[in-house]
């Protein structure tokens, strides 16, 4: 997988490799800047494009390939 910048996760789109409640495909709807402008990006807040549910979870995460898989497979 292509190393990510969490600058750049804005709107990109993952699916989740075990779907739960019918909730599959997700879109990063926002980039969750640290409270020091110095601290490198730790969050990220995913929507689910079926029940447009939100959740906060670190983009880090999503380079978990047994989780996530980049764009809507």
């Amino acid at each position: 997988m292509n190393p990510l910048n969490p600058k750049k996760l804005l709107l990109s789109k993952w699916t989740a490799v075990t779907p739960v409640a019918k909730q599959k495909h997700f879109l990063v709807s926002r980039v969750i800047q640290p409270a020091l402008p110095d601290d490198p990006i730790e969050l990220v807040e995913i929507e689910s494009v079926f029940s447009k549910a939100t959740q906060v979870i670190a983009w880090r995460e999503l380079q978990n390939e047994g989780v996530w898989r980049q764009g809507w497979v």
